[in-house]
């Protein structure tokens, strides 16, 4: 299946029925009245989280979406037939922007929530309800108002509450692979994940954590190379990051190095991001002898001016030494989280607030380097015909599944 986690769409509420001017004819009745009947109310529409699906794919190619309009009103006072409301289901974790204000719509992470897009027309009048004691035979009606319409992107986010991240062939993808069930592709190549993967980790009976594995980074991502920065975006969900590090890098490259590039492009991403809690993870550690680990990891930590209070942990993935501290570690703490934000609801309120910073910085990052590439793209095409520049936007494959 494609995986599509962001697509612009246009959708449009029915109109409202126009009311009816009618006057009752009756034999035997001579003087019968108006009775006219109203419209009926245009459908609205709404979009529904379902956790059941995880992709944006059905949107990718049908773009505009209409509820019914209301039916017009009729003689003998009857009103006409409400339209039925337009009901889109779309992936849990679903955020909805209006494209022309930039307006933050909603944000739909329960499954079964709904949230109003557009609103249907309100209904026309007849001319029934327009008679009085004066105006015994009234001849006027109001016509059923339009629905409204809007421009609207969705953007989807992979609901997760650890998030991986780190160089290509740091060894994420293999780290999932032991601590969940779930089995994304795993070689000795770079850019081996080219989407997101989700697992659930499950630490003991009901304690059970969900973990994210995004494409790896590259110096330079925040300025388009490499995968870029795409699917930085879906770290903004997650509670805690997970900053693996290859000890003994195929290249030669200093770990020191590669943890100070990592850092740089998330801090271009998203500041707030970067300030997220994020735990060192030192991985295949069974490439250094025995003896010499201990040390090693002590002279790394040191460079980096980590302290014991930091949490930190030194794992071999491929052969799952250390995991299961670091996973107890990682329940703890999403737990302590968790209790502290049912107790105090203000923490729960500052991280709404945390949440909806990053995903701001996420959007304007992305925009930004949409932008020079179109620009690139155009510079290097000579013309300002780009109408399918964005199309890059959605490429790979990949089922996402959180698998117990």
């Amino acid at each position: 299946m494609k995986f599509v986690d962001e697509v612009p769409i246009t959708v449009h509420a029915g109109k409202g029925g126009n009311g009816c001017m009618s006057f009752r004819r009756e034999k035997y009745v001579p003087r019968g009245g108006p009775d006219g009947g109203d419209g009926g109310d245009g459908g609205s529409v709404y979009l529904r989280a379902d956790e059941a699906l995880n992709t944006l794919i059905d949107y990718r190619y049908q773009r505009q979406h209409r509820a019914k309009d209301g039916q017009p009103g009729r003689g003998a006072n009857c009103t006409g037939h409400s339209g039925a409301d337009l009901v889109l289901d779309v992936p849990v974790g679903t955020t909805v922007i209006d494209e022309d204000t930039g307006e933050v719509l909603g944000d739909l992470t329960r499954h079964g929530e709904k949230l109003l897009v557009a609103q249907g027309g309100f209904h026309g009048i007849g001319n029934a309800r327009f008679k009085s004691s004066i105006n015994r035979a009234p001849r006027q009606t109001k016509p059923g108002q339009p629905g409204e319409s809007r421009n609207l992107r969705l953007e989807l986010k992979v609901l997760a509450d650890v998030g991986l991240l780190g160089l290509p062939n740091a060894g994420k993808s293999t780290l999932i692979q032991a601590i969940s069930s779930a089995r994304p592709k795993v070689a000795d190549y770079p850019f081996t994940t080219l989407v997101p993967n989700l697992g659930v980790v499950s630490v003991s009976k009901l304690r059970s954590f969900v973990v994210a594995d995004i494409p790896g980074l590259i110096p330079g991502a925040a300025e388009g190379a490499g995968l870029g920065i795409r699917f930085l975006k879906h770290l903004t969900r997650t509670k805690l990051l997970l900053h693996l590090v290859d000890v003994m890098p195929v290249d030669g490259s200093d770990p020191f190095d590669n943890i100070r590039a990592i850092e740089k492009e998330l801090k271009a991403f998203s500041p707030t991001l970067a300030a997220r809690p994020r735990w060192l993870v030192l991985n295949k550690l069974d490439l250094i002898p025995e003896d010499e680990r201990e040390a090693f990891c002590k002279k790394l930590f040191k460079r980096l001016k980590i302290t014991q209070k930091m949490p930190h942990f030194a794992i071999s993935a491929a052969l799952g030494e250390g995991t299961e501290a670091m996973c107890e570690a990682i329940m703890s703490h999403i737990e302590a989280d968790r209790a502290a934000q049912l107790e105090n609801p203000a923490l729960a309120e500052q991280e709404r607030d945390i949440q909806e910073a990053m995903q701001a910085e996420a959007r304007e990052a992305i925009a930004e380097l949409a932008e020079a590439r179109r620009r690139a793209r155009l510079a290097a095409k000579g013309s300002d015909d780009d109408d399918d520049w964005d199309d890059d936007w959605d490429d790979g494959d990949v089922e996402v599944h959180y698998v117990q």
